[in-house]
């Protein structure tokens, strides 16, 4: 199983704006810039996560998007089947009925039992905590980074 890169843009996204002080909305186009999401991808992110209820979106003069939730209530699970749907190992660990060895299929045990380890890691951090992290982590990457004067043939200024 491997994350989409709707899912991966989506966490992206989530983390940014719970990295905002409760309530402030934020452009699209802030999201895509300071994330590396390609804008018209991140469009359609957004009305995903609007539709299940994870962002607010407001159009016009003041719009943009803001969290629906306080962000120590979000966890990496619900965005990402907010996204992508019901995560699932395999099949017969969504429904027992998907598979008629379930009963005694020695592999369905180890399903089960990964599939609890993998959504209980997605759960263990809220999005409020992620995005601390982030924060600590952006700044002191910043301070690690000494500004120096672009040369004549350079475009990048830090």
């Amino acid at each position: 199983m491997q994350l989409t890169m709707t899912g991966e843009y989506a966490i992206r996204a989530m983390v940014f704006l719970s990295s905002l002080p409760s309530g402030t909305t934020a452009q699209i186009s802030e999201i895509s810039r300071e994330w590396d999401i390609p804008e018209n991808f991140l469009r359609k992110i957004v009305a995903q996560l609007a539709k299940s209820g994870l962002i607010s979106s407001q159009r016009g003069m003041r719009g943009g998007v803001a969290l629906a939730r306080p962000a120590g209530q979000l966890t990496l699970i619900d965005v990402i089947e907010a996204v992508e749907g019901p995560m699932t190992l395999n099949k017969c660990v969504m429904s027992t009925q998907s598979c008629s060895r379930s009963s005694w299929c020695p592999v369905h045990v180890v399903w089960c039992d990964a599939q609890e380890k993998l959504r209980a890691s997605l759960m263990a951090q809220s999005l409020a905590e992620l995005a601390a992290e982030a924060v600590r982590h952006h700044a002191s990457a910043k301070a690690a980074r000494p500004f120096q004067i672009p040369d004549r043939d350079s475009t990048h200024y830090f």
